[in-house]
């Protein structure tokens, strides 16, 4: 396929918004906890980046792929123009990328692109396949690429390549008014989040957003005030053709999916004093707390960890570098280039069930189906499937996919019979009794004569 002249060119290069693909962002409520305690403390709050009266949005960015996640604030976007609205109506053509299902059984991710011209598209279709390769490889991911619909919605820019590439004095006319240099920051890569919205609600469905800047320079940012207004879970940017910024969509997803904090302490004094928090990957408590007050990550409690050492209370996190433990040394949601530890793994799957269905199929369940139809399930390789006629298993098609009704013995007796497939996720990645009733569903079908 002929690439983009600007491959060769860097400073034609330009990011497209990537919207979906599980590039989440920090949790609001954690970063204004984090900040009014820190202020309490006497500690340096995040930054304030807007005149006094205009809105602003909590952003996270990363200034190297080696080191700790940063966090700041930026003016908010205005609305979106009346004259805007109409070039985007008349823009934004949606192409399936990967389609594993109804969108309202799996997790849809939306890419949305800029700095792609109009002779570009297929460039932008090439970038989300390739980034959406490098993000499912890494698990939980990798387990459950098939709990996954990606969608690319196209947003034609007029120029190729994004602003602040290669230098600050570079300029691009682009969909989204990506730009590198956002507050001053180099690796800051902000956009215009209202066209982000306007973009993204073309797909049939956004439960992720991804905004794909075309562009090989590494950065990004994960906006986390969204989900509130428009019902996903945050908006985050990211190089396309930088190797290291699909790490960036990772850790930001931790937080839109998995909802943890941040790991890393941010060069902040003091000792944190405030409650216990919320998230799964934070305590107040000690190992021997936890395990005698059977809280947090008590059962994960000196495992073997995915991102080395076992699990236990490392002290830092959430900003603060005492008085707040995290289970492991050194986590994806602390440092890039990481994986998820146990606990922040088992917070994953959650995330992936609250959006998407353990059980599901290409055969509509509302209209009824002939003895002779085959019917067929997807589910991930650690659900079990059990199937039943009227209500009783027919334990001879337990973990079968695929089955022919007339074989599972529904009768032939001129009435209307009931065959249902249920399914339960029995992957031993979750731990927490409360989670586990999330990975279970159930079909069924109504069978005619």
């Amino acid at each position: 396929m002929h690439r983009r002249a600007s491959k060769d060119a860097p400073r034609r290069l330009s990011i497209r918004t990537a919207v979906s693909a599980g590039l989440a962002v920090v949790t609001l409520a954690a970063v204004a906890a984090a900040s009014t305690a820190a202020t309490a403390q006497g500690a340096t709050p995040a930054p304030s980046a807007a005149p006094h009266g205009q809105r602003t949005q909590q952003v996270e960015y990363f200034t190297d792929a080696a080191g700790h996640p940063r966090r700041t604030t930026v003016p908010a976007s205005k609305p979106v123009s009346p004259s805007d609205r109409v070039a985007i109506a008349g823009d934004g053509d949606v192409t399936s990328i990967v389609q594993n299902g109804p969108v309202g059984a799996k997790l849809d991710v939306v890419f949305v692109g800029d700095g792609y011209t109009a002779a570009q598209q297929e460039d932008f279709h090439a970038d989300v396949r390739a980034k959406w390769a490098k993000i499912s490889a890494v698990e939980p991911y990798a387990s459950y690429t098939g709990l996954f619909n990606v969608w690319a919605v196209d947003a034609v820019s007029n120029e190729s390549g994004v602003s602040g590439d290669p230098t600050r004095d570079v300029v691009r006319d682009t969909a989204l008014d990506s730009a590198f240099f956002c507050e001053d920051t180099e690796r800051l890569l902000c956009v215009d989040t209202g066209k982000v919205e306007s973009y993204a609600s073309k797909a049939p469905a956004a439960d992720l957003v991804v905004v794909l800047a075309n562009s090989t320079k590494y950065g990004g940012a994960g906006y986390n005030d969204i989900s509130s207004q428009v019902g996903y879970d945050g908006i985050a940017t990211a190089s396309s053709d930088n190797d290291r910024s699909d790490q960036i969509a990772v850790h930001e997803t931790g937080h839109s999916l998995g909802k943890l904090a941040d790991e890393y302490d941010y060069g902040q004094s003091g000792t944190y004093s405030g409650p216990e928090p919320a998230e799964a990957n934070l305590t107040t408590l000690s190992a021997d707390q936890m395990t005698a007050q059977r809280q947090k990550w008590y059962r994960w409690m000196g495992q073997e960890s995915p991102d080395g050492g076992a699990v236990g209370a490392f002290e830092g996190g959430g900003y603060y570098p005492y008085g707040l433990n995290r289970p492991t040394e050194n986590s994806i949601m602390r440092s890039l280039g990481r994986e998820f530890n146990l606990p922040g793994r088992e917070a994953m799957i959650a995330g992936f069930y609250r959006y998407a269905s353990v059980l599901s199929s290409p055969v509509a369940t509302d209209r009824t189906v002939p003895r002779k139809a085959r019917l067929q399930v997807r589910v991930p390789a650690s659900a079990q499937v059990k199937w039943y006629v009227d209500g009783r298993e027919r334990k001879a098609a337990r973990g079968r996919s695929t089955v022919v009704v007339r074989a599972l013995g529904v009768p032939s007796d001129g009435r209307t019979h009931r065959v249902t497939a249920r399914a339960t996720d029995r992957t031993a990645a979750v731990r927490d009794p409360a989670l586990r009733k999330q990975l279970s569903g159930a079909l069924s079908w109504r069978v005619s004569r």
